[in-house]
């Protein structure tokens, strides 16, 4: 029997069936998380069997999808509501398992072509947008607001008055960012994995990008990582498990990829007010919550709590140690300059996606005959942002420091490497 050609080969290993396992391996990994989280949130309480629904939205959300909040309060009344926020552990969950799958059939090449490369994420990225599409169309949900007590509460029975609000996807932005989030995943995975196959063109780059890309996903991961040992022994210490796992299963890098900017130096603002219940350390909301907008930076912090010091000692040994992991992996010839503008140019990109990422704005409001207003005691605000030039300067300045050290610190270890080469030559 002949063997079968190239192409029947390669059909096989990147073909549908593998395809769709990549998509709903990603797409079940989220969904549980989200799941698990939002049941730990309490809304597993939510009525009308909205729970799947939201949970739909949430892992919509976490792949840069738009959610829309509409409001429906009657003719004598008003109301209004808005909410952008990436849930990032359930997109960090769906990251990982997609960029493993995606490199799985491609693992114990050194090369391969660029129609073949093209051609396995194209299949991937059309099962992507059919499931996505699905998932948007079933992230749809209306829920009644209870008017409390007091005047308003009176009016609303008077008139009445039965305030809804719910939401639904933005179909098609959904589907482009979507897409989006599926491209950078899948090039990032290409660029990290030392083992995944580059087209013959872009070999010449992987010597200065692939260790620097390795380093940097390996320091958000090391951050998340700390992070979730933290609030565990913060859980088990002064209790509060469905909160912890709330935090952890929704929203773990968010804080922990904020606190790696904090500990730069960066600043971010924001303010919080009503019963918001997104998950958040006491700290941070006693920081923002203040009449005004505020300032969220070490120095505030520390006039609260001393402690978050320490910010700036675990940011040094974690990128020092991110920094030494590039240059190791890197060619020895490689010097120690071109190291520190590696380090800096890679940290910059991380920290300007932590930034955009990052980024958190929710209110809701309610007025009834002109009493109350869209915010205050009857709604809540929310907003995080950051002062994203100011991160940018100093996420430069730290890479500059500390991918020279790392090229130093790392000196032996390329030197053992390179006469380890030549023997073998």
């Amino acid at each position: 029997m002949s063997p079968r050609p190239p192409s029947a080969s390669v059909a096989a290993r990147h073909g549908w069936v593998q395809a769709l396992a990549a998509v709903l391996a990603a797409l079940i990994a989220m969904g549980v998380v989200a799941a698990l989280g939002l049941w730990a949130a309490g809304a597993g309480d939510l009525p009308d069997g909205a729970f799947p629904r939201v949970v739909a939205a949430t892992v919509v959300t976490a792949v840069g999808g738009t959610i829309e909040l509409s409001g429906n309060a009657g003719a004598l009344a008003e109301s209004a509501a808005g909410l952008t926020v990436i849930p990032l552990s359930v997109t960090l969950t769906g990251a990982l398992v997609l960029a493993a799958a995606f490199l799985r059939p491609l693992r114990h090449r050194a090369v391969a072509d660029a129609p073949e490369l093209a051609g396995w994420a194209a299949r991937v990225a059309a099962l992507w947008l059919l499931a996505l599409l699905g998932l948007a169309f079933g992230a749809r949900q209306t829920f009644s607001l209870s008017l409390g007590e007091g005047t308003i509460s009176d009016l609303g029975d008077l008139f009445g008055v039965s305030p809804k609000v719910g939401f639904r996807t933005d179909v098609p932005l959904t589907l482009v960012f979507g897409l989006l989030w599926l491209a950078g995943v899948l090039v990032l995975a290409l660029l990290v994995s030392r083992g995944a196959p580059l087209p013959g063109r872009l070999l010449r780059f992987q010597e200065s990008v692939r260790p620097a890309a390795y380093a940097m996903v390996v320091l958000l991961l090391a951050f998340v990582a700390l992070g979730v040992v933290i609030a565990l022994v913060v859980m088990v210490t002064r209790g509060h498990a469905a909160e912890t796992f709330a935090v952890i299963l929704l929203g773990m890098p968010n804080l922990t990829w904020l606190a790696l900017t904090l500990g730069l130096g960066a600043t971010w603002t924001g303010r919080v007010q009503g019963p918001f219940g997104l998950p958040m350390p006491h700290l941070l909301d006693e920081v923002l919550r203040t009449k005004d907008v505020s300032t969220l930076n070490l120095r505030t912090l520390a006039e609260h709590d001393g402690r978050v010091w320490w910010l700036l000692a675990v940011d040094a040994v974690l990128l020092l140690a991110a920094a030494f992991v590039m240059a190791a992996r890197s060619p020895a010839r490689t010097k120690a300059w071109q190291h520190a503008l590696h380090m800096a140019v890679a940290l910059v990109l991380t920290v300007l996606m932590i930034c955009l990422v990052g980024r958190i704005s929710a209110h809701y409001g309610l007025s009834v005959l002109g009493i109350g207003d869209l915010g205050g005691d009857l709604g809540g605000d929310l907003s995080l942002q950051p002062k994203v030039w100011t991160a940018l300067g100093f996420a430069v300045l730290w890479g500059l420091v500390t991918g020279f050290l790392g090229a130093l610190l790392a000196r032996p270890v390329r030197r053992r490497g390179a006469t380890e080469e030549k023997g073998e030559a």
